[in-house]
């Protein structure tokens, strides 16, 4: 059996930067499980490759990550609370993999980063993007609660925004974006994976020790609240798909359909 999403994700190595690329341009990178779990793949690797002293992620196309596919998660069945749960350990093994790294990484939002992506672009230590990127959690737009969105979001941006863009599902432009602090540089669209390879490159000559304690303490600061969160999205996930709700929005949505 053939693996058609075999080249989803590329890993690249430019002197001591690895490139990570999400590679589905034609889904606007939007991701299954089995993309997923190549992403941490890559991950594990650049982690483990003593050349490599820094990372950046980016996405082929015109987006950086659309998020969930969610022809994927259309499938999946509320009574099979077996399998709900492994679909969000998913998530939760994939932010821990770019969590866990002790070297510096730096997301290059090339384009739109929404649900899933946005929250992986927020785990990088830093974020370069164009003001014509859109950022944010559309989940609530196709029935879906947005959980671990919210622990993503809250240490950038406070109670008050975390709870508009949740709630809302707005996507904010690039310009806004940096005001809010969801990206750390603003560049010109030709521009921004070459600055942030420059960026990375940057932190690369830096000493690695001291980075990598400075990360582990970022790390500790919020690492129990990934957890609740994680607990947090099984619960009411499990609520929410056993409304209907979720199944019903999705399928209107990939219908082409919308309110």
């Amino acid at each position: 059996m053939t693996d058609d999403q075999a080249n989803s994700v590329l890993l690249d190595r430019d002197g001591p930067v690895a490139l990570i690329t999400l590679n589905r341009p034609e889904k606007l990178n939007a991701w299954t499980a089995r993309m997923r779990d190549l992403l941490i793949e890559s991950l594990a690797k650049a982690g483990a490759d003593p050349d490599v002293r820094a990372v950046v992620l980016t996405g082929a196309g015109r987006a950086f990550c659309a998020g969930q596919d969610l022809k994927e998660t259309a499938g999946i069945d509320p009574d099979d609370h077996a399998a709900s749960d492994a679909w969000i350990d998913g998530f939760d093994r994939l932010y821990r993999a770019v969590r866990d790294l002790d070297k510096p990484t730096i997301a290059a939002v090339n384009g739109v980063a929404a649900g899933s992506g946005f929250q992986f672009a927020l785990l990088a230590d830093l974020r370069v993007g164009h003001r014509d990127v859109r950022m944010g959690q559309p989940e609530v737009l196709s029935g879906i609660p947005s959980i671990t969105g919210i622990w993503a979001m809250w240490d950038v941006l406070g109670r008050a925004r975390t709870a508009e863009l949740a709630l809302t599902g707005r996507l904010v432009d690039g310009t806004e974006a940096e005001r809010l602090g969801l990206l750390t540089r603003l560049v010109d669209a030709e521009q921004v994976l070459t600055s942030a390879v420059e960026q990375a490159r940057e932190l690369a000559a830096l000493p690695p020790g001291a980075l990598a304690l400075t990360k582990g303490r970022l790390r500790e600061l919020d690492d129990d609240a990934l957890a609740a969160a994680v607990r947090a999205a099984k619960k009411v996930h499990a609520a929410a798909y056993a409304s209907g709700e979720p199944q019903r929005e999705m399928a209107r949505f990939l219908a082409g359909r919308r309110r």
